[in-house]
């Protein structure tokens, strides 16, 4: 579809004037269908002036001025004071500069929002002069001269709302200043200020007589009787405000005159003083008393039926049935009582009602939030059968803040432990249950920017929960959070890579992220905010590691930058989150080096070995077990191994497993396995024992944790094939620990291992090694019989541990050797599946081969069960080990320990089985 662009724009008198097209009335179809449509394209400019302006209100203001930036005649449209009434700046960096700027727009502002103290300052440059609503939050850094500047240049003011995070730098010298600037005050809501004094409660009472909602939330200290001349109020709010005097509010307050709601949430009210206020005060309908623990723990004032004409809302109570009771003649239910009020608005205009539920719908929504951020015990019960359902009806309120609270609540009230990501699968359940992901993905599609960020919090949190996470999945979730990621918004992309994040666990959902454009909305993230949003970037590296764990996805990951943009986080941030999380991603990458050539590509990446050997010594120990998972992945790649150690990688290395004897399994592990990754190299071996890495891996084989243990037999069998490590693994004492492992451990790979590395240490070689050095014969005698002592209880436990995968009756036949399905049997007791996994050099496979020729009957045996476990059809890597063997005329000389005499049966069979596998691999190769 092309586009034409048409100047509507004319001077009039020195002014821009909007020229609108005409449309004469017509009576035919054809006749209603633009021209320029009837011929294959639309002249966008061509549309009526009002739907144009409808079209920029369902815009965000960064979207406003794209489309104003189209042509002028949209410039001119784009500027229009109607689309200049609400402003809410609090995801944008608001400062002087870009107040001047919008000042011109701003002539007939009626309603702003802001966040933080920079945005306070600024606001009076917008010179807004006829503004109503102000509402800010972040405002712990306001101070009493900015607030006061702010009523100063803005004495119109009809609303002022700060919350709900305390004002703790405001004083009652400011709120006196609200009370001389703005005459025309009908509503104050503060949050968290120190002391209200009397002085500027009474300088409200005289200077502002419209006063009709107040509200002083959180704060340390009111004072109660001053509270009691304000005789205006209506609506009065001193939820989760401590040290209050209940004897003389209630002697005060219950004669106000006008008084209707009152909210005392969270505050420690006794049941005397509720009855005061219900059964003394002719004008009170509501009372609120949410979270009130003195008053809870009455049981005998459950009751609450007796107050009639008046409704209490406590958790005790049924909140629906209360609210219910202010409508006569109601025949819904009444848990949709706040849709039938919504109905009754749009026919029945009755102010003083819609007055009260709209109070009500602002102060239940903040103080389940409040509740919900302290996650106090024994509310499970209120939370699954009100609750949850309360929050669900206020998301669908007319007032925006209260759908942003309410979508916060529910973000929050499922959250047990925020650190380990911890959530109450029931109250999750009840959301989904009553329909509330599709709420909040209604309000996700919100054009207003905030009510996207705080749905898709909620959704985030929910979808740890894996039905929710399924649910979501069928609503269509992924793709609009997939959307949301894309945003220029940091604080909707954020939520949204946070939603991803955790949708991303579950593997059905990882391919329906990428194909609805998730990957690359992730990568493109890191590189839009590189820098001092560790938020945003913690959540797009960690979906992306989450992702990166796939194979498919992974490759999408890397085509759309996604190594690039990991390894300039792991070089550049500082945040430890971050780091954790790119370092896993990266990982993740290189976990694919058969299937693909990420781990390659992430080796090859500029800075990537050396930043990730860096964080290897970080303070954080997330960040270094991931490092060390990475390393360890990487290290499987020849030139990254090279790369690795180059880098300094065995220093760190070894210095992370020598410092890791106290950490976590998960880093142990890492650790040990980054050593086992590197010390394939038999340079990176020495070099490994060189600089002291011995003990700290014979340390880590003690492990009681299997995969511990396990990583550590891994990195000392490829250390032991140096003879000179052999010999420091015998010194400090590393074969009673390797005896242990190849005696007890659940892991038949650690048996193995530890059974392999034993066999290195003694067919000779590291006797002979011992000899050159001088160490076995002329330091001293004491050195050869221990020498002596550890052979014997190598070979006595080696002996062991092969049998234990024999069966005797089997090997006791005589005519084993001539029967293939005997054979099988003897494989199939034999085969440890996870040895399939190891891939040895032909320096190694010849080693093993060698020791068919040694003396001692056991290393004959070990030998010839590790070529068996090597070859096994099937396994990984069986048919480059049997390609070693046949190229290097391994074959002739198995065929000649089959048919020794002076090799043992066990070997034999074994012996004979190989020369199958081989003959089956050279089959298949030939096909």
């Amino acid at each position: 579809m092309s586009r034409r662009v048409r100047r509507k724009l004319e001077e009039d008198k020195g002014k821009d004037k909007v020229v609108l097209p005409s449309y004469p009335e017509t009576s035919s179809n054809e006749d209603l269908v633009a021209p320029d449509l009837l011929h294959g394209f639309v002249d966008w400019t061509s549309l009526p002036y009002d739907t144009v302006l409808q079209l920029f209100t369902c815009l965000n203001y960064r979207d406003r001025a794209s489309l104003a930036s189209t042509c002028k005649t949209w410039r001119g449209l784009g500027a229009s004071s109607c689309l200049w009434t609400s402003l809410d700046l609090r995801a944008h960096k608001f400062d002087a500069a870009m107040a001047a700027s919008l000042a011109s727009r701003c002539v007939n502002l009626r309603n702003l929002r802001f966040r933080g103290i920079e945005s306070a300052d600024s606001l009076i440059h917008l010179k807004a002069r006829n503004l109503l609503e102000v509402s800010g939050d972040y405002c712990r850094k306001i101070t009493d001269a900015t607030l006061s500047m702010v009523v100063a240049r803005h004495e119109t003011l009809e609303s002022l709302q700060l919350g709900p995070d305390f004002c703790e730098k405001i004083s009652s010298d400011a709120i006196k200043a609200v009370a001389f600037c703005c005459p025309k005050l009908k509503k104050l809501r503060l949050s968290g200020i120190r002391y209200v004094t009397s002085e500027a409660i009474e300088a409200l009472a005289k200077h502002c007589p419209q006063l009709s909602d107040l509200g002083f939330l959180d704060c340390l200290n009111i004072d109660e009787e001053a509270l009691g001349k304000v005789l205006s109020v209506r609506y009065l709010s001193v939820a989760g405000t401590s040290n209050i005097k209940w004897s003389i509010a209630s002697n005060k307050w219950d004669k106000l005159p006008k008084l209707t709601c009152l909210d005392v949430s969270r505050t420690d009210i006794g049941p005397t003083t509720v009855s005061r206020f219900l059964t003394s005060s002719q004008s009170l309908k509501v009372l609120c008393a949410l979270n009130c623990h003195v008053l809870e723990e009455d049981t005998s004032f459950i009751d609450s039926n007796r107050f009639k004409g008046k409704v209490l809302l406590a958790l005790f109570t049924n909140i629906f049935d209360g609210l219910a009771s202010l409508f006569v003649g109601n025949t819904k239910k009444p848990k949709d009582v706040f849709a039938y009020w919504r109905e009754l608005m749009k026919t029945t205009k009755d102010k003083a009602v819609d007055e009260i539920m709209l109070w009500i719908e602002w102060f239940i929504s903040h103080t389940l939030l409040r509740t919900a951020e302290c996650n106090p015990e024994g509310l499970d019960e209120f939370w699954l059968n009100q609750g949850a359902a309360l929050l669900l009806t206020l998301m669908q309120s007319s007032q925006e803040d209260v759908q942003e609270r309410s979508a916060t609540g529910l973000a929050t009230f499922v959250v047990i432990d925020d650190e380990n990501a911890s959530i109450d699968c029931g109250r999750a359940e009840a959301v989904m249950k009553d329909g509330g992901i599709r709420l909040l993905l209604e309000l996700a599609r919100s054009w207003r920017e905030g009510l996207q960020s705080e749905a898709a919090k909620a959704i985030a949190n929910l979808s740890v929960n894996a039905n929710v996470a399924k649910s979501v999945a069928e609503e269509g979730g992924i793709r609009i959070l997939a959307g949301l990621a894309k945003s220029m918004n940091r604080l909707v992309a954020e939520e949204a890579a946070g939603g991803l994040w955790n949708l991303s666990v579950g593997e059905e959902h990882k391919n329906a992220i990428a194909q609805a454009g998730g990957v690359k909305a992730l990568v493109d993230l890191i590189f839009r905010w590189p820098n001092g949003c560790d938020g945003v970037l913690e959540r797009a590296a960690g979906a992306l590691a989450n992702l990166a764990a796939d194979d498919k996805c992974s490759m999408e990951v890397s085509t759309a930058g996604g190594v690039h943009a990991l390894v300039m986080l792991a070089r550049n941030c500082k945040y430890e989150g971050v780091q954790e999380q790119a370092a896993r991603a990266l990982a993740n990458l290189a976990a694919h080096g058969d299937s693909n050539n990420n781990n390659a590509a992430v080796g090859q990446e500029a800075g990537a070995l050396e930043a990730l050997v860096q964080l290897t010594q970080s303070p954080h120990e997330g960040v270094r077990q991931e490092a060390a998972g990475a390393l360890w992945n990487l290290s499987f790649d020849d030139k990254n191994r090279e790369s690795i150690a180059a880098a300094g990688g065995v220093e760190a290395l070894v210095a992370l497993a020598q410092s890791c004897s106290n950490a976590s399994t998960g880093l142990q592990e890492r650790a040990a396995g980054a050593l086992w990754g590197l010390s394939v190299s038999e340079a990176n071996s020495v070099a490994i024992g060189r600089e002291g890495g011995v003990p700290p891996l014979i340390a880590l084989a003690r492990s009681e944790a299997e995969d511990v243990h396990e990583t550590a037999a891994g990195a000392l069998w490829n250390l032991a094939f140096n003879p000179g490590n052999a010999l420091r693994i015998v010194e400090e004492g590393g074969v009673p620990a390797l005896v242990h492992l190849c005696l007890s451990s659940v892991s038949k790979m650690a048996r193995f291992m530890a059974a392999l590395a034993l066999s290195y240490m003694f067919d000779g070689r590291m006797d002979e090694y011992a000899m050159m050095i001088g160490t076995s014969s002329s330091e001293s005698t004491s050195k050869t019989i221990s020498l002596d002592g550890a052979r014997t209880m190598a070979l006595k436990h080696i002996e062991a541990f092969v049998k234990t995968f024999m069966d005797p009756q089997i090997f006791a036949a005589a005519p084993v050797l001539s029967y293939p399905t005997l054979l099988a049997q003897v494989t199939e007791r034999a085969r440890i599946q996870e040895a399939g996994h190891l891939r040895c050099s032909g320096a190694e496979i010849g080693r093993f081969v060698t020791m068919l020729r040694n003396h001692n009957s056991t290393l004959k045996a070990c030998a010839a069960f590790a070529l068996l476990q090597f070859t096994i059809p099937g396994g990984r890597h069986a048919m480059h080990h049997a390609s070693l063997m046949q190229n290097g005329g391994e074959a002739r000389f198995l065929r000649s320990a089959a048919a020794s005499a002076k090799t043992p049966s066990e070997a034999k069979i074994f012996v004979k089985i190989i020369l199958r596998n081989l003959e089956h691999h050279q089959a298949e190769s030939s096909i």
